[in-house]
């Protein structure tokens, strides 16, 4: 169960990246049913911790708070030195001991943005998957060969270890760890708290892609729109130009530009994420579900969950499936 939760204060942290975590996991949020957890920021050498943008926190709790937790997060630091150079900045030892620590005895570990610098040198990289800020990825990969390396994720998830790319993706891996954990419901609630979205493009799949842009034309805000609404039915791009008063072939190619996919492409992942949450949420049947979301068969549903998520509707809804929140 998830219950304590110790984020590692270290000199030169990115604000951003440590408020994340502490957003996430900090914050009583019972009065809305959601979960409350046991969180402490903890410190090498407790008293000042000089932030990277010129400012100190002072943390009051050293490593032993950290010896039971059931995460253990490290956010970004030093993202100067990391871009500069190939110099790296020396990691405290019990840092390095509390991190492998916690990865043997069963506990998650995450890192942020750079944070995966710490779990790499903790040694929790290897033979495993990872990922960083996409500044960063051929460095972390340098430095630790031993890691698969993923630059065009989110978060990656392997085993009880994950490691999210940059600043606000860190949001995603944090809820992951929540939803992994606690259920969807629990998830859902921190995310609705702090006004972002519950899971972006992805699910159970050990990594989450860099989700569909938002359109900015208000031709096509108008059109997508639309076909959110009308996701159960067969929606073909000769319907869809008529409705954005263009030619099929204009709308497809400014659909494309601005989109960075195609019509059908987009279609189907909006469906894919409307059927995710009503596995999540509903006891829908799989050949209702698939009715609802446009996918018209269970099985063609299927074949868009094993491409996507590599994962089954019904081991999807097996693991994400409505939870009481704790």
């Amino acid at each position: 169960m998830l219950q304590k939760i110790a984020c590692i204060a270290l000199p030169g942290m990115a604000p951003f990246e440590f408020g994340v975590i502490c957003e996430v996991f900090g914050i009583d949020r019972s009065d809305q049913g959601g979960p409350v957890f046991d969180f402490h920021v903890v410190a090498a050498e407790p008293g000042p911790i000089h932030m990277r943008l010129g400012f100190d926190i002072v943390v009051h709790d050293d490593l032993a708070a950290a010896a039971d937790a059931d995460l253990v997060a490290v956010p970004a630091y030093y993202m100067d030195t990391l871009v500069a150079g190939d110099a790296h900045p020396r990691v405290h030892p019990d840092i390095i001991r509390v991190v492998q620590e916690a990865e043997a005895r069963g506990a998650w570990v995450l890192s942020v943005c750079s944070g995966a610098f710490v779990l790499g040198e903790a040694g929790l990289l290897d033979g495993r998957r990872s990922t960083t800020h996409w500044m960063h990825t051929d460095r972390l990969a340098r430095r630790f060969p031993r890691t698969e390396v993923d630059p065009d994720v989110l978060f990656v998830q392997d085993d009880h270890v994950v490691t999210g790319a940059g600043t606000a993706a860190g949001i995603d891996a944090a809820l992951h760890i929540v939803r992994k954990e606690l259920g969807a419901a629990a998830a859902n609630i921190i995310a609705r708290r702090m006004v972002v979205p519950p899971q972006r493009d992805g699910g159970q799949s050990q990594f989450i892609r860099t989700p569909v842009i938002e359109c900015q034309s208000d031709s096509f805000a108008s059109v997508t729109e639309w076909m959110l609404e009308n996701l159960d039915q067969a929606l073909t791009v000769d319907q869809l130009a008529r409705k954005a008063l263009m030619s099929s072939r204009t709308f497809a190619r400014r659909f494309r530009a601005e989109m960075g996919t195609t019509p059908t492409a987009w279609l189907n992942r909006q469906r894919l994420l409307r059927a995710q949450q009503l596995l999540e949420e509903t006891d829908l049947g799989l050949e209702a579900i698939a009715s609802d979301t446009g996918f018209g068969a269970a099985a063609v549903m299927r074949h868009h969950f094993l491409k996507v998520l590599q994962t089954t509707p019904t081991a999807y809804r097996r693991t994400f499936g409505a939870r009481k929140a704790v």
